[in-house]
């Protein structure tokens, strides 16, 4: 006697080797023997062969008319061997009872299991709906196939187009779309980045960099709702200052500006002054809630997107010419010493005498002029000198708490694109030139404000208000500057706290220590009771985090388009070779481009020789740039690149990394592959 079972959904048949009350011992063509509860035996026969008879019945199942069989089926329960006397014949035997038994199993939008062998009719609206779906998935398949072979062919359908961004980055891994670009890449055997770029679905290497931002950081556009800058309620007294502010010429949010009162008299007043919007915008304010979804100003060469609307900022910048809301911190110093006698905080309206542009002037403001080694014939020049010579001085004393000097041995470097008026395409003439860092006028500004942060920071502290604070536990390789809410000493500023507060109009911490200044300055000792954001507030917590996240976005994408302009400059240019220092492991650092790239044939050199490299090609969309050596220029190791680079990330902004696995087969798939 043979016997047909249910093995956790799969049939199988086999000689009955014995049997008990409750199980039998089976034995497969295989010859392998298995004990099977007599409750998963659904058929019990002689004969054919257990291998005659599967082959038989999946025949035959095949032939069996689903709507025909949901015709003949009863409306109750019933079994597979009812079925197939009713379908077939009265004397169906083991073949077409099993024949019966297979169809209904594949079947469950027609019949519903109801038990092992007993099904029971479906619903006919189930059985319709289930239909549809089936026919929609027929569809959907025959789509995606369509799909796939346009894209082979060359040629990207609209709908891929259209989800580019979401197919690489962030994918529905069951949309048709994300499927067809899968599976073209299978039947081409070519990656999915240089299947869609030719097949015409990237055209712009700077607009798919771009649009890829835009998609992960802005999905809902960069435009902003309407809205109108508070007015700052406050009657604030004029300040008895002619300030100044020192920024580049496209800079439209003048954050900050300088004062120095007293020059002659043995004691003078050094003022910074703050644009104050925190006067007028308040937490859950219209204002704040887009400041805080933005976070930051995001810049790029010839672009930025700002923090706030344009309307918004410019009710509060410091434009020349006017007299603007401020925080204010007056520092007082012995003329002769530039020892701090004290220091102290006010909210005023402060005259802004002028808005100088250090690119203008660089050239002018040197430490020449500033010294009195040469004639400074521009305008604050005395005022200037002071401030020149009081940031040399902040500078070398948080040298001597950071245990050595600040390395400025490399330049900044400065974009301008020429061909276009407003946002980029990537069709403009990129021009990129040097600025050393720490000029004179930089590093009267960056002193100034390191002082006006640690001040402030250090003040919060005092009188028990908690702010958003920057700290380093030391200089050792691997300590990251982290924030936080707690005043700890930066090890690479060299100062016992340090918050930022000096930018309101482009970082959202900046607005939000504001607030919490302008309740010291306004409250004084009892400011605790009044401030925004009380200590152990959740809600500063979740400003870190959030702003920690963007803003390393932000800078990643500005570093990574700086990198497309840079090569961008090298095509346009026909630049074959490049002089550079080995960093290691085969990288090296461009001499005058703001590019660290590989250049194989430097992988033995020691960190600092100097080489030329030939340029071999280069892919705009990874931002890779493919060199080799061409010649050593030197047997010395420079020791200003050989020393080590505090801070500095040797790594190059390259690669990308899409979420699209090959491997997959698209249903619940986990994320992320890694692809050139």
């Amino acid at each position: 006697m043979y016997a047909l079972f249910d093995d956790a959904g799969k049939f199988l048949a086999g000689r009955v080797m014995s049997e008990a009350d409750s199980s039998m011992q089976i034995e497969l063509e295989s010859g392998k023997r298995v004990k099977v509860k007599n409750a998963n035996v659904l058929l019990r026969f002689d004969k054919p062969q257990p291998a005659e008879l599967i082959a038989a019945a999946q025949a035959k199942a095949g032939e069996i008319d689903l709507d025909l069989a949901w015709e003949f089926a009863p409306e109750g329960e019933f079994g597979f061997a009812d079925l197939a006397r009713d379908y077939f014949s009265a004397s169906a035997g083991p073949e077409l009872q099993a024949a019966a038994l297979f169809r209904l199993f594949e079947a469950p939008h027609y019949f519903r299991r109801a038990g092992k062998g007993q099904f029971k009719k479906a619903p006919e609206e189930t059985i319709k709906a289930a239909l549809l779906a089936i026919e929609r998935k027929k569809q959907l398949a025959a789509q995606i196939e369509a799909w796939a072979a346009e894209l082979v062919a060359g040629q990207c359908p609209a709908p891929v187009r259209e989800q580019l961004y979401k197919i690489l980055f962030k994918p529905d891994k069951n949309a048709p779309e994300y499927k067809a670009v899968v599976d073209a890449a299978k039947q081409s055997q070519r990656a999915p980045l240089d299947l869609l770029k030719d097949a015409g679905a990237i055209t712009s290497p700077y607009q798919f960099h771009w649009r890829r931002f835009l998609f992960e950081q802005f999905p809902k556009g960069t435009g902003f709702p309407p809205l109108e800058a508070p007015a700052i309620a406050d009657e604030l007294p004029l300040a008895p200052v002619q300030a100044f502010s020192i920024d580049d010429s496209q800079t439209t949010e003048i954050d900050d500006a300088l004062s120095v009162t007293g020059l002659g008299s043995g004691e003078v007043v050094f003022g910074v002054h703050i644009a104050a919007p925190g006067l007028a915008v308040l937490p859950d304010s219209p204002v704040d809630k887009v400041a805080r979804e933005r976070l930051s100003t995001v810049y790029m060469p010839g672009w930025k997107l700002t923090m706030l609307p344009d309307a918004v900022v410019q009710a509060y910048t410091l434009d020349e010419g006017r007299d603007c809301p401020a925080v204010s911190l007056y520092v007082t110093l012995d003329e002769a010493t530039l020892a701090v006698k004290k220091s102290e905080t006010r909210l005023e309206r402060v005259p802004i005498a002028a808005n100088l542009r250090h690119d203008q002037l660089d050239e002018v403001i040197t430490e020449a002029t500033l010294t009195g080694e040469a004639v400074a014939d521009y305008p604050f020049a005395a005022e200037l000198a002071f401030c020149f010579r009081l940031a040399r001085q902040l500078k070398a004393a948080r040298e001597v708490v950071r245990g050595k000097p600040e390395n400025f041995n490399r330049p900044d470097y400065n974009f301008r694109l020429d061909g276009n008026t407003g946002e980029p395409d990537g069709s403009e003439t990129v021009r990129i030139s040097e600025r050393q860092r720490g000029a004179p006028l930089d590093l009267i500004v960056s002193e100034a404000m390191i002082l006006a942060n640690s001040t402030w920071g250090g003040w919060l502290a005092e009188l028990g208000v908690p702010g958003i604070y920057r700290s380093q536990a030391s200089l050792a390789p691997g300590v990251k500057v982290r924030m936080g809410t707690k005043a700890l000493p930066h090890a690479g500023m060299g100062v016992a706290q340090y918050t930022w507060a000096t930018s309101p109009l482009r970082r959202y911490v900046d607005l939000v220590n504001q607030w919490q200044i302008i309740a010291c300055a306004r409250h004084g000792r009892t400011a605790a009771l009044a401030a925004h954001f009380k200590p152990k507030d959740a809600t500063l917590f979740s400003i870190i985090s959030g702003f920690d996240g963007a803003y390393s976005a932000y800078n990643g994408f500005q570093s990574a388009i700086e990198r497309f302009w840079t090569l961008r400059w090298i095509e346009q240019q026909g630049v074959t070779e490049l002089d550079a220092a080995v960093l290691k492991d085969g990288l090296v650092r461009a001499d005058t481009l703001p590019l660290v790239f590989r250049a194989l044939g430097t992988e033995s050199f020691p960190r600092g020789t100097r080489v030329r490299v030939r340029v071999t090609g280069m892919d705009l969309l990874t931002l890779e740039l493919h060199a080799s050596l061409a010649a050593r220029l030197d047997d010395e190791v420079a020791p200003t690149e050989a020393e080590d680079s505090e801070g500095e990330d040797d790594t190059p902004t390259t690669g990308l990394t899409l979420a699209i696995n090959l491997d997959e087969a698209g249903e619940d798939a986990p994320p992320a592959a890694p692809a050139a």
